[in-house]
């Protein structure tokens, strides 16, 4: 317990420097990562998650903040596809077609992160995803020799999913065992399309 508590508190701390809310105070980058979820609950309604975070990559689009998009998701079977779902979505948004590409094996924030450098050559990027998860991502990227930083989407009500915060809060040790102890295999050999600037 108490190492959960410490990693909680040390990945929040260490990365609170490069997570921004407002778009006013944000650095523009040429590229953004979009971290995926699903686009729908367990229970087939909106899932808000999604929603605020594709709301949250149209408007920074928009603004002049990023230029070109990855969006990283799972795609492990041909009825779930989360890149494919962010591009419909950002689609709508009216973001154009030829800015985004599709990571579909980001299976898990580490895989999207180091395939971002390795897969897309990246190394300054914006992620985007809600506050409590960039922290995570931003840790792993920061260790990974990426100077990224990171766009808090819009959060969601305050009890709306217990279960994804109680996840985050034990995949927040998971990260800091995953950058420096276990060092998990990555498939950086491979994607269905290349990154272009």
């Amino acid at each position: 317990m108490i190492f959960i508590l410490l990693c909680n508190f040390w990945v929040v701390y260490y990365t609170r420097p490069y997570n921004f809310f407002s778009i006013n105070n944000l650095p523009s980058n040429d590229v953004a990562l979009v971290l995926g979820t699903s686009k729908k609950t367990e229970k087939g309604k909106e899932n808000l998650f999604f929603k605020y975070r594709m709301e949250a990559t149209a408007r920074l689009f928009k603004e002049g903040k990023i230029k070109y998009i990855i969006l990283s998701g799972n795609n492990d079977s041909r009825y779930y596809n989360e890149p494919l779902d962010m591009k419909k979505a950002l689609l709508n948004l009216g973001v154009p077609e030829n800015v985004m590409t599709l990571d579909y094996a980001g299976f898990r924030t580490f895989d999207s992160v180091v395939r971002c450098k390795q897969v897309f050559n990246q190394d300054n990027f914006t992620v985007i995803s809600q506050n409590f998860h960039n922290a995570r991502a931003l840790y792993i990227a920061r260790h990974e020799g990426i100077s990224a930083i990171s766009f808090a989407a819009q959060d969601v009500p305050d009890g709306y999913s217990l279960r994804t915060l109680v996840r985050e809060y034990l995949a927040r040790p998971k990260a800091v065992l995953d950058v420096h102890i276990l060092r998990p295999n990555t498939d950086v050999t491979s994607n269905n399309e290349i990154f272009k600037r």
